[in-house]
């Protein structure tokens, strides 16, 4: 399998990581208008299944290094396996907040407070499990971000008064995503092996975890998709007969890229985890929550109410993201 043998390489991989999860919430400002996030989300689901296979048969099945594959499917433990599928429907149940969230507040407002939220629980919660890297820089890093996030909120409370009532519940269900999410990263990492050259017997290999931990996604929306279909937070009830009559073959494809992007972030940053550790890693991929501001300050132009006076807080929040980040990458010596 390929294994990533050094830690710029590994920093190469996290920025991947950085544009595609702070990218993929664009295919559903794309459908929005057309079709329902809760369809959306079924093939987005689809999506990160689709592209954690594809990798696994390539990337995780060749050269002579590590396990490929099937033969580290059948070597599993079940106990290991349960992580993987833990993490899945950990992630689901948190990422379904925030694409609600998403629909009612934004990208600008869901996920800097979601995704910000869930960088400082995880590299907390996966520090305490592997640490990795100068604590003292690592979580400057991350006090950077917080800051980040509260003059965000500053930003966001400038135009209140010019938006949808309902935006407050974003605030609240993005806030809860974050909590979920800040801990779905853990489970993943508990179920592989850190040594991915001569990984122990038992545990995955990061492109088995991600394949599992893709299933427990997938299954995990019956439960919890089902749920927000026939008693949404937000928008209109649908059917599963609505998937099949309302969508299109666009829609639908619109919906299962938006999974890929998402999916080839996890992967890559699943695989440089092993270099710069699950802390540093989960840390510099979510700083997706700058990538996504961007599109929506800038491209979706979700802050244009904010008053022209008010834009240092802008520069700030974004100033505050990249040194943030510089100290994670810091944190542990190129």
């Amino acid at each position: 399998m390929y294994i990533v043998d050094n830690y710029l390489a590994a920093i190469v991989f996290c920025f991947i990581t950085m544009l595609c999860w702070g990218s993929w919430g664009n295919t559903q400002k794309l459908s929005s208008k057309e079709w329902p996030f809760q369809l959306f989300y079924w093939d987005y689901a689809l999506g990160v299944f689709l592209m954690t296979v594809v990798i696994a048969f390539t990337m995780g099945s060749m050269g002579d290094q590590g396990r490929s594959f099937i033969p580290d499917l059948q070597q599993a433990d079940g106990h290991y396996v349960f992580y993987a599928l833990l993490g899945g429907v950990i992630f689901n149940l948190a990422n379904l907040l925030l694409v609600i969230a998403i629909d009612i507040a934004g990208m600008a407002i869901a996920f800097p407070i979601g995704i910000g939220l869930a960088l400082v629980l995880g590299v907390v919660t996966n520090y305490i499990d592997n640490p990795e890297g100068n604590p003292w820089l690592l979580f400057l890093g991350v006090l950077f971000v917080v800051m980040a996030i509260v003059l965000d909120a500053m930003a966001y409370r400038q135009i209140s008064e010019k938006i949808k009532s309902d935006s407050r519940k974003g605030i609240i269900i993005s806030l809860l995503a974050g909590v979920a999410m800040g801990f779905f990263y853990k489970y993943v990492a508990l179920s592989m092996s850190m040594d991915f050259v001569t990984p122990e017997a038992g545990k995955l290999t990061p492109y088995s975890a991600l394949v599992i931990f893709a299933v427990g996604l997938f299954l995990s929306n019956f439960a919890f998709n089902t749920i927000n279909m026939y008693r949404p937070i937000s928008g209109t009830p649908v059917m599963y007969k609505d998937y099949f009559v309302q969508g299109s073959t666009k829609l639908h494809l619109i919906g299962v890229l938006g999974g890929a992007i998402w999916g080839l972030g996890m992967s890559f940053n699943i695989i440089a985890s092993e270099q710069a550790g699950p802390a540093i890693a989960y840390g510099l991929g979510q700083g997706a929550t700058m990538v996504a501001a961007l599109w929506g300050v800038f491209i979706w132009k979700e802050l244009k109410g904010l008053p022209k006076s008010k834009n240092w807080l802008l520069i700030l929040m974004f100033t505050f993201f990249v040194i943030g980040i510089g100290l994670i990458i810091y944190s542990k010596e190129i």
